[in-house]
């Protein structure tokens, strides 16, 4: 099951487990669509992989199995 990290990575923007917004690469990890096409051109800048729409999780299947709650925020040079 996703994890669906809470946040974007780069500009820390919350991102609801439903939200149309969150792109994730093949590790997970996590962006806002403007970070991700603006900043890193839909390339993760941990591993290169491509960022693709995050699968959304909704009504009781969210209830049942929320998002993740711990935030995730690294040092990419471009979110400087």
């Amino acid at each position: 099951m996703l994890e669906l990290r809470p946040n974007c990575e780069c500009c820390d923007i919350d991102l609801a487990g439903d939200s149309p917004e969150a792109l994730i690469c093949s590790f997970e990890c996590t962006f806002c669509r403007n970070c991700a096409e603006t900043r890193f051109q839909g390339r993760c800048p941990n591993c290169a992989g491509q960022l693709l729409a995050r699968p959304p999780r909704v009504g009781q299947a969210l209830s049942n199995n929320p998002a993740s709650t711990q935030r995730v925020s690294k040092p990419h040079a471009a979110c400087a």
